[in-house]
């Protein structure tokens, strides 16, 4: 083993915490997922710091908070100058390198201002969310245009997979009995076989190309922290043979909900349970289609995970390599009378979160489930520690993990933050909600779970009692829920004080001020003899600069 130690990254996008057997899904087994939590540790109260994909990832990414980084929802440009992991990284030697998904949108007025050349090294880095670009993909709509290809859709045309859209035709689309072309964009085509074979699938090409990043940086010789990112199982809910058929409806969950739900006096849910995505999938029917495939989706990604950690077995590199698995947000399926992402049941801002750290001091804890709250952010400074990294608190609001991973103690979290920015949605347009009041916010401490909603009322949900959020305490008359909505609120508002843009307070920063403040600023100061009775200088020991 040598020292530092390399982390593997793994975030699959829009996976649900407990669509995994480890975390107690009857149907849906996922053996090499489950392996790796054995040898590692199981986060229960994982929480991402957005339930969308865009400002959950750029939490992840720069360690810090939606209000901090300030890129609020999918394509708002995360800004030039926000530190991220792999700048933290560079400075040690080590690589933050890209395999798949960021959906993170480059600041190109920024780099404009500032003359930096999106095509430079310092312009790729920007617009790569901090990355090393091995090979970015962030996923296609149906009428993307050839210019906007990915690596992943010119493989397909090397395999014969050839058309004006690869990635919609072949990968996100299937056929039906009598050969015509279905999408996946349509529900009802879901438990079709997508129209590629699994092994030029998007799932099975990521893991090959992360295969072929680890066997390219053995050469390199540097520290890594490589962030395969999965596009799956995020819609297009379709999947490759055999994975298509291996599930029914005899393996779907009843959904997680309530009638008294539906007649909630709440403008915002009530605006939720309206919109088209959440409307298709409260019905049955739309369920019966989709989760099938979504399972699927999950079996085919842990298949390719155990065939990688297989492979690095092999290779030598898992007695080295740190293994992160997660997710950027979950995934409604009906629930709630809900569908997509966007708010904060448990199904949503909850995430399954495994670590397995090879190095001996982590010996003690393998096989650990811990239900310490801990976030997304915390991730950055986890890995940052693991490569030899300086704590940077003036940075990352994130909090290393290690503690917990090496079993030491001293980790201790009173609640954990979410945000959401809906200013583009159903529910805004319905409402009339203009952009700078869409936006909610969540705090959970373990138990109670508050959720702020800019010009509405709370909604506060008692955990402990209604583990299924059942029933929205956010209007309750009782004495001890009032007290826990203002104790939440305080909570918030304490959080929300705090500084969250003082990146540039360094500690050499910090120590220059501290030495200014105690002899460098002459006013208060009576007369010299004052001044050598209070600092026990000579007066004239003074530059000329400091002089009065």
């Amino acid at each position: 083993m040598t020292t530092p130690p390399n982390v593997l990254w793994i975030m699959a996008d829009q996976l649900r915490f407990d669509y995994l057997s480890c975390a107690g899904h009857p149907h849906l087994h996922t053996p090499h997922i489950d392996a790796l939590a054995a040898r590692g540790v199981r986060f229960t109260n994982a929480y991402v710091q957005s339930p969308v994909c865009g400002p959950s990832r750029m939490s992840a990414y720069t360690g810090r908070y939606v209000r901090s980084h300030g890129s609020t929802w999918n394509g708002m440009p995360l800004r030039v100058g926000e530190p991220t992991l792999g700048d933290h990284l560079r400075e040690v030697g080590a690589r933050a390198v890209l395999v798949g998904k960021t959906h993170m949108t480059a600041d190109a007025e920024g780099m404009a201002w500032l003359g930096i050349d999106p095509t430079s090294e310092i312009g790729v880095r920007v617009s790569e969310c901090g990355f090393e670009p091995f090979e970015r993909d962030d996923g296609l709509h149906p009428d993307s245009a050839r210019q906007n290809w990915s690596a992943y859709d010119d493989y397909l045309v090397a395999q014969g997979y050839a058309s004006e859209n690869p990635w919609e035709d072949f990968a996100n689309s299937g056929l039906d009995a009598d050969g015509e072309l279905l999408s996946a964009w349509l529900l009802k085509n879901s438990r079709l076989a997508a129209n590629v074979p699994e092994e030029h699938s998007e799932t099975a090409y990521m893991t090959d190309r992360a295969m072929d990043f680890m066997r390219a940086a053995q050469a390199d010789g540097r520290p890594w922290v490589c962030h395969l990112s999965y596009i799956k199982p995020h819609w297009p809910y379709i999947v490759p043979a055999p994975y298509h058929d291996m599930y029914d409806e005899s393996h779907i969950l009843p959904p997680v909900r309530s009638g008294a739900e539906r007649e909630t006096d709440h403008p915002l849910l009530r605006a939720y349970h309206a919109a088209r995505v959440c409307k298709s999938f409260s019905r049955d029917h739309v369920r019966e289609h989709v989760i099938p495939a979504y399972m699927g989706l999950i079996k085919q990604l842990d298949d390719n995970l155990g065939r990688l950690f297989a492979w690095m077995d092999a290779q030598g590199l898992s007695e080295n390599t740190i293994v992160a698995f997660t997710s950027d947000h979950g995934d409604y399926m009906g629930d709630h009378w809900m569908g997509d992402k966007d708010f904060y049941h448990e199904m949503a801002v909850k995430v399954p979160l495994i670590i397995a750290d090879p190095r001996p001091e982590a010996e003690g804890t393998r096989g650990l489930v811990s239900d310490a709250l801990v976030e997304m952010i915390d991730l950055a400074p986890t890995f940052m520690a693991a490569v030899g990294c300086a704590p940077k608190p003036h940075v990352i609001e994130g909090r290393d993990l290690t503690p917990i991973l090496h079993g030491t103690g001293g980790f201790a979290r009173r609640y954990v933050i979410s945000e959401h920015d809906y200013h583009w949605s159903d529910m805004a347009r319905s409402l009339n909600q203009p952009q700078e009041d869409a936006h909610t916010v969540m705090i959970c401490d373990g138990r109670w779970k508050y959720i702020r909603c800019e010009g509405f009322r709370p909604v506060l949900f008692d955990l402990e009692t209604d583990p299924d959020e059942l029933t929205d305490l956010g209007a309750s008359q009782a004495a001890d829920h009032a007290s826990v909505r203002a104790r939440m609120e305080a909570a918030l508002l304490d959080w929300a004080r705090r500084h969250h843009t003082r990146i540039t307070a360094t500690p050499t920063v910090l120590a220059r001020q501290k030495k200014a403040a105690e002899t460098g600023i002459l006013i208060g100061f009576w007369d010299a003899q004052e001044y050598e009775e209070v600092t026990g200088k000579p007066f004239d020991s003074l530059s000329p600069v400091g002089r009065p």
